[in-house]
């Protein structure tokens, strides 16, 4: 009797869990699905992108020992939990960026094919609508992405944290809120903005392309493996890679832009372009790419994880695939092309 109660009561459970998510509009779980997959991502690869942070914006003690002398250094001289340093704000910003980016990307591919029915469907459509997707997604998130860049750059030695949790020697900010208020006090709602040119430069065609390339190469694999979750990662590790490759120089500007009051240059940055011909002036131009490895080692299982996962999501939340939707859509327009057809049938007899 124990058991059936217990069989009943999951079941019960199962089914109200069921009907929510049926009840559940789709934009709000594509939201869920997205924020998951971003933060997931996000957090396994947070070492690497603590290294890659110091490498871009030209941390002199990091420049010359490589990535695997950078991981001692930060071991030795921070413990573990520097390698997460940042990576408080770098989820607050991706949860809410990865939610609107898929969110976004999903709504926009919508809105374009029910406005413009002829349009084609396929990679180009996945490109257009993940750059304004991208750009979208950069704009509403972006000051967290400065304060978890400033974070992550300070670097101090653990053995100077004294009993209280003070730190002696560089630490200018003390966490998210304190980095917020102290930007907004000295330079406005401007600071907290500095630095999104190039992101967005940068996003656009890094957006459109990840799409692109992801949703391309998920075109040639044969529909009984389109869920096969090692196929995921695949395509998602390539389009990610072949994005960032093209994009990588403007994500090294905007870093050194984002820095550039904290860091010893005098050389002021200004815009995107005028940066960019000061980097390969003063520092070369193979600057510009300084971190591409870490970021190659980072991006292949983040892009890859975050696409992994947000399809999945999307399965488990029970949002429809595109096929449906698409068949949904034709269905409706045939309904209204009958019932107008219908309704003038009427209205001819009744003239008659």
């Amino acid at each position: 009797m124990e058991e059936e109660k217990r069989e009943r009561q999951t079941q019960q459970r199962v089914s109200l869990l069921g009907n929510v998510l049926d009840s559940t509009p789709v934009y709000a779980k594509e939201l869920v699905a997205g924020g998951v997959a971003g933060g997931f991502a996000k957090t396994i690869v947070a070492p690497l992108e603590r290294v890659k942070i110091l490498f871009q914006t030209r941390r002199s003690e990091f420049q010359s020992i490589g990535l695997t002398g950078s991981f001692k250094k930060i071991a030795k001289t921070e413990g573990v939990w520097g390698f997460y340093r940042g990576n408080g704000a770098s989820v607050a910003r991706i949860v809410p960026y990865a939610a609107l980016h898929f969110m976004a990307y999903e709504q926009y591919r919508r809105w374009i094919i029910e406005g413009f029915p002829d349009v084609r469907r396929g990679p180009v459509l996945d490109l257009v609508a993940g750059s304004v997707a991208g750009g979208t997604a950069v704009l509403f998130t972006y000051p967290l992405d400065l304060v978890r860049t400033k974070l992550a750059y300070q670097v101090f030695d653990s053995t100077k944290v004294n009993m209280k949790g003070a730190v002696h020697g560089e630490q200018v900010y003390r966490g998210i809120s304190d980095c917020f208020s102290k930007i907004f006090r000295t330079s406005g709602m401007r600071g907290l903005y500095r630095g999104v040119a190039p992101s967005l430069y940068g996003i656009f065609p890094y957006s459109g392309l990840k799409f692109y390339f992801y949703e391309e190469m998920k075109s040639y694999v044969p529909q009984e493996r389109k869920n096969d979750i090692m196929v995921k990662l695949f395509c998602g590790s390539v389009a990610g890679l072949l994005g960032q490759t093209i994009t990588y120089p403007l994500d090294v500007v905007r870093r050194q832009m984002q820095v550039q009051q904290l860091s010893a240059s005098n050389v002021e940055m200004k815009g995107t372009m005028q940066s960019l011909v000061i980097i390969v002036k003063n520092q070369g131009w193979k600057q510009l790419f300084s971190g591409l490895s870490i970021n190659y080692l980072k991006v292949v299982p983040s892009v890859a994880i975050g696409f992994a996962v947000y399809d999945n999501m999307k399965l488990w939340l029970r949002v429809p695939s595109r096929d449906e939707s698409k068949t949904e859509l034709v269905s409706e327009r045939t309904n209204i092309s009958s019932s107008s057809v219908s309704s003038s049938s009427k209205s001819s007899q009744y003239q008659s």
